[in-house]
């Protein structure tokens, strides 16, 4: 055997490799690899075709690869700290809304969250404004029936972010430890709610007559 078909069973191997792989860190990393094996041997090769679609598909690769790197690091810098989703940030759709538009109505299908940008919102049944750069409509993913359980208004112009929750889902699917942590933040949401709940109701209960 050639040294140049070396190469090339080797950078073979590596492609059988990515479609054995289950998560998309590996699969980018094998990717990579053998777009590096190929292209040393188009190279010698001479043959220029297929040596400009390696090209052209290894920083693809090497983008994708970044990008999921950082997803992970930003998801777990977000755990340590203040419960958010800033992380999904470069996943997400940027909206405009106008005073008076509802973003979603109590009871309707769900299919997306949003983060907050500039305006100002706020939930109608519970009289809650959500904060700017807070995420919200997140935990009906979680619920069984996927329907919203209040009404969020637009009441001041302004911008949202959006991402469905297949894109979310997608996410998970790519790599599991997305999915470790986005159910972690969740579920820190759904503790600061209870806090939030019980405060409100410690606050209305009448005084205790001694």
């Amino acid at each position: 055997m050639h040294w140049t078909d070396l190469i090339n069973s080797t950078a073979s191997l590596f492609i059988v490799a990515t479609a054995s792989t289950k998560t998309m860190v590996p699969l980018r990393t094998l990717a990579i690899i053998a777009n590096c094996f190929l292209i040393v041997y188009f190279a010698l090769a001479h043959a220029f075709l297929p040596l400009l679609l390696q090209l052209f598909a290894l920083p693809i690769n090497a983008y994708r690869l970044y990008q999921m790197l950082v997803l992970i690091r930003r998801v777990r810098e977000a755990v340590q700290g203040k419960p958010s989703l800033d992380w999904l940030r470069p996943f997400m759709t940027e909206r405009h809304f106008r005073k008076g538009d509802l973003l979603f109505a109590k009871g309707e299908p769900a299919d997306d969250m949003f983060c907050t940008v500039t305006g100002r919102y706020v939930l109608l049944e519970l009289g809650v404004e959500v904060e700017r750069g807070e995420v919200v409509g997140e935990l009906a993913m979680l619920s069984p029936d996927n329907k919203r359980t209040a009404t969020l208004e637009c009441i001041e112009d302004g911008k949202v972010l959006s991402i469905t929750y297949e894109q979310v889902e997608q996410l998970y699917y790519q790599n599991p430890t997305f999915g470790f942590y986005f159910l972690r933040l969740a579920t820190a949401r759904l503790f600061d709610n209870v806090a939030r709940l019980e405060g409100e109701l410690a606050r209305r209960a009448p005084a205790v007559q001694p």
